[in-house]
């Protein structure tokens, strides 16, 4: 197998075939410097491990190369790496938890544990010196402590126990490296030490009593990390205020075959005072103590707690981790007088990582600092690529700008702002210019290639700047806010010489902006400027009649009716028509005619967990089908590719989880060949390579025409309720010839246009007046564009797709009536939240879609069940009194979503 034949460094010796997948990892930029960081490889070598939102590299620093463990959908939590460095356990918090245990010579995962929903994950691991068993505390309120043994093939947890709330959250754990049954855990004010015994008997905690400041009498400050001493009877825990609490224990155990009668006892014997700052690293190698703390130094000590030598730097900040390497250089002269075992442990090199994402080489022949990584230490919201040439800059809230050739993956140049946090960027067509947007509202105009100003920053937005973007002659820099305002600035020419101006700003929008865009007028080549906000406008600026402080709308168009537009995107020209193209929070991709701005087509987008965020067309490769074109988006948590044109096909589209805890940004590189997304608050961005074959033969494969549409119905081909569609679509036909005609039937395979809301609402789907509007509108002009002819039938084939990309994605659940009912009721003395009869009445009447006494009354008596009279007359569907009496008889005085769903509408409610 790959995990018995494998040899360190094996993972580089073959590259990974990613030709099955649409998106394949490339390469991870940044880290979680909240974790540790390992170094794998010793010797000439230098291989780290660390963890980047839910992935796990190794990086060989020296080849410039990296191989990825990907297995979480989740961020990683926690992990540990065994004593000869070969098995690496990592662990996540969220749904579907995992435990993964990773061969790192191989990176084959040789061990899944799936947790419990109700643990929430794991926030501390560690794993034994014989590298058998981990040790596992949840992340839950009530957290619980579990011993595993991952070499065999088992679900369940040796023992387990639960701790209580008053020892603090646990977030610490380490075993006793010379007893793997022994292990202790600390919190900021406690320290628990454990013994277990084999599967079956129970265990518990070594401690019997709570921590207090009287325990001491001394100030301890709060714990950061706690292991056992190489001598076997004793026990250490770095403190906050620079001191090392000393616990002793009575009687050892060595591997125990049952439990004692009373766990042996340990004791908190004296606190040493080893400096003023703060301890963060406490470290046992070998036979000797080591620390790290906030100041970046690294101590050594002896088993007396005697300082042996000190290495720290100016640079070096709060440390987070240190990992030393395995193979021992020859020990200098000077300190042939020591013990072996001392003057081994002090000559090997280690790794630093800090808290402010910066990790250090440090040479302990020479004392020499080599920083070989430094990473954004804040959020990383704002990515962008050169137009020309293979660079990617990227933005963080620590105010670090950073440009990489993405090709070569070499960092090329950087500066940092000071005043504020960096929230979008863009470069200019020409690419000449790079535009920054930052969070005080401030705008710079930067030198693509040395990041220098060419002009003093604008300070025009009165929020945060959220979307900033260049016209494509490079003469106009529009940008948004999150005060809802649309800014733009102008390229003119000063004493020869071109430089930026503000041109003028608007609040356009009174809720959250989401996109703007520029595009280029059909009979000029004037750039053309759209916002689009979560208040449903889509706004059309006149760049060309603006004057200073003055901004000019042309158009502004109201584009949907319930649901709230996300994104927005120019259409490429597949046919005469021109169109642009939006994605909403209901899962629907709709394409707007770019002059009247009539909604054309409304399809089925992407449906993987969370709607479509950002979008753009995929840039054309030389390689590449000149016909075929490809969009890419991010929604909140992934990043994915369609295939163009877009028909609701649920194979045209892929997605792969990219930053479980949201995808804040993304861009494309000029040639079509890379993805870069940025992770937000996960501190990472990453880059995809796109492999555009492979999507396309799982389209293939999806089935061609109607296959994967007949799929998505419930039952399919062959199911009831495709055969109880084929009887509504016939009925209808009898319907228009008339029901008693006994003229010869003339059969087709097509019905009326004016048919298709009756068909929907028999079959389930009950669209708004607006919505059957946009349907009929879709299919009657669906060839106009073509032939000047408007469409006046329809087929059962194109009624199937009709339906699919136009009944709601995910079905109504009870849940959105209830939401419904939370903002139009009000609660009544049970508690529960009702809407008056009366007010529910006169809201079908006067808000939204009306509808008049008539038209409510007939509805009302239909869904009531309610038709004639008693004698046998006709109630009158315009009889508004008969409808009220009838109103007071059946519907309570106050409706709740129950009674409303089940009592008026007559629908099942699922339990």
């Amino acid at each position: 197998s790959l995990v018995w034949m494998a040899r360190p460094g094996m993972l580089f010796w073959k590259k990974r075939d990613s030709s099955f997948h649409p998106l394949g990892l490339s390469w991870v930029f940044g880290y979680n410097s909240s974790l540790a960081v390992h170094s794998l490889m010793d010797g000439e070598d230098r291989v780290l491990l660390y963890v980047s939102s839910h992935t796990v590299v190794i990086h060989d620093i020296l080849q410039n190369r990296q191989f990825h463990l990907q297995g979480h959908t989740n961020v990683i939590s926690c992990l540990c790496v065994s004593g000869d460095k070969r098995w690496v356990a990592t662990a996540d918090q969220g749904p579907d938890a995992l435990i993964i245990v990773w061969d790192s010579y191989s990176g084959v995962p040789v061990c899944t544990i799936f947790l419990n929903h109700s643990e929430d994950g794991v926030c501390a691991i560690a794993i034994s010196q014989d590298a058998k068993y981990l040790v596992t505390i949840s992340a839950a309120a009530v957290q619980k402590v579990c011993v595993w043994r991952w070499t065999l093939p088992t679900e369940k947890a040796i023992c387990s126990t639960e701790l209580k709330p008053e020892f603090g959250y646990q977030d610490y754990v380490s075993f006793n490296p010379q007893n793997p049954h022994e292990f202790v855990s600390n919190s900021k004010t406690q320290v628990i030490f454990y013994l277990w015994v084999r599967q079956g008997q129970l265990w518990d905690e070594n401690t019997a009593w709570l921590l207090s400041p009287q325990t001491f009498k001394c100030l301890v400050g709060q714990f950061s990390q706690s292991v056992f001493h190489f001598n076997n009877t004793q026990a250490l825990t770095g403190t906050s205020a620079g001191k090392l609490v000393v616990w002793d224990m009575d009687d050892p155990h060595t591997h125990p075959k049952e439990l004692p009668a009373k766990p042996h006892g340990v004791t908190a014997t004296k606190v040493v005072s080893m400096q003023k700052e703060s301890l963060t690293v406490l470290e046992v190698l070998e036979s000797c103590i080591v620390t790290g703390d906030v100041k970046g130094q690294v101590k050594f000590y002896d088993g007396q707690l005697r300082l042996l030598t000190i290495y720290s730097h100016d640079k070096v900040g709060p440390i987070q981790s240190i990992s030393f390497s395995t193979i021992v250089r020859d020990p200098p002269t000077s300190w042939s007088d020591s013990s072996n075992s001392v003057s081994l442990t002090l000559n090997r090199n280690f790794i630093l990582s800090t808290s402010d994402a910066t990790m250090f080489h440090v040479a302990t022949d020479s004392t020499n600092f080599e920083r070989i990584m430094k990473e954004a230490k804040k959020a990383v919201n704002a990515i962008a690529c050169h137009p020309q040439e293979p660079f990617v800059a990227v933005g963080s809230h620590c105010g670090l700008l950073k440009v990489w050739d993405y090709k070569q993956t070499q960092y090329l140049v950087s500066r940092i702002f000071t005043e504020a946090s960096i929230q979008c960027l863009s470069y200019d067509p020409e690419g000449r210019f790079l535009a920054a947007g930052f969070t005080d509202g401030s705008v710079y105009i930067l030198d693509a290639i040395s990041l220098q100003s060419i002009c003093e920053e604008f300070q025009f937005s009165q929020g945060p700047v959220t979307h900033i973007s260049f016209s494509h002659d490079s003469k106009y820099l529009a940008t948004a806010d999150e005060n809802y305002s649309v800014t733009v600035y102008k390229r003119v020419l000063q004493n020869g010489s071109s430089c930026w101006e503000y041109l003028a700003g608007l609040d356009s929008h009174y809720k959250p902006i989401r996109s703007i865009l520029f595009g280029v007028h059909s009979d000029s080549n004037e750039p053309r400027l759209l916002s689009l906000g979560e208040d449903r406008q889509l706004v059309e600026y006149d760049l060309k009649s603006s004057i200073k402080d003055h901004l000019v709308v042309t158009h502004r168009d109201r584009l949907e009716q319930v649901a709230v537009p996300l994104c927005l995107a120019w259409y490429p020209e597949l046919s005469s028509e021109s169109f642009f193209l939006t994605a909403n929070n209901c899962y629907k991709m709709k394409l707007y005619n770019t002059t009247t701005k009539m909604c054309r087509k409304t399809l089925l987008g992407p449906t993987y967990g969370s709607p479509l965020e950002k979008m753009q067309i995929l840039p054309r490769t030389s390689s590449a089908d000149p016909q075929q074109h490809y969009l890419v988006y991010i929604t909140k948590d992934k990043v994915g590719l369609q295939m163009l044109p877009v028909d609701g096909n649920p194979h045209k589209s892929s997605a792969l989880i990219c930053h479980p805890d949201g995808a804040s940004d993304f861009a494309i590189s000029h040639d079509g060949r890379y993805i870069f997304t940025a992770g937000g608050k996960d501190r990472t961005f990453m880059k995809w390579k796109v492999n555009l074959p492979a999507l396309d033969a799982a389209a293939f494969l999806g089935g061609e025409d109607l296959i994967p549409f007949y799929n998505l119905l419930d039952g399919g081909r062959e199911g009831r309720f495709f055969r109880e569609l084929e009887d509504y679509f016939y009925y209808v036909q009898l319907c228009s010839q008339g029901i008693n005609t006994l003229e010869n039937r003339q059969v087709s395979t097509h019905m009326p246009l004016e048919e298709i809301p009756s068909v929907m609402r028999a079959i389930g789907f009950y669209p708004s007046e607006e919505e059957i509007e946009e349907m009929i509108n879709e299919v009657k002009f669906s060839k106009y564009a073509d032939t000047g002819e408007e469409v006046t039938k329809i087929n059962l084939e194109d009624f199937i797709k009709l339906y699919i990309n136009h009944r709601p994605a995910l079905g109504l659940s009870m849940k959105t009536i209830q939401r419904a009912f939370q903002v139009l009721g009000y609660d009544n003395k049970k508690g529960d939240k009702v809407i008056d009869r009366g007010d529910f009445l006169s809201l079908l009447q006067c808000r939204g879609e009306q509808m008049t006494e008539a038209e409510l009354a007939e509805c009302l008596i239909t869904l009531l069940g309610r038709t004639p009279r008693e004698g046998g007359s006709e109630l009158d569907t315009c009889d508004t009194a008969g409808a009220a009496g009838l109103t007071e008889e059946e519907i309570p005085a106050e409706i709740t979503a129950e009674i409303f769903v089940a009592d008026i509408l007559g629908l099942p409610i699922a339990e």
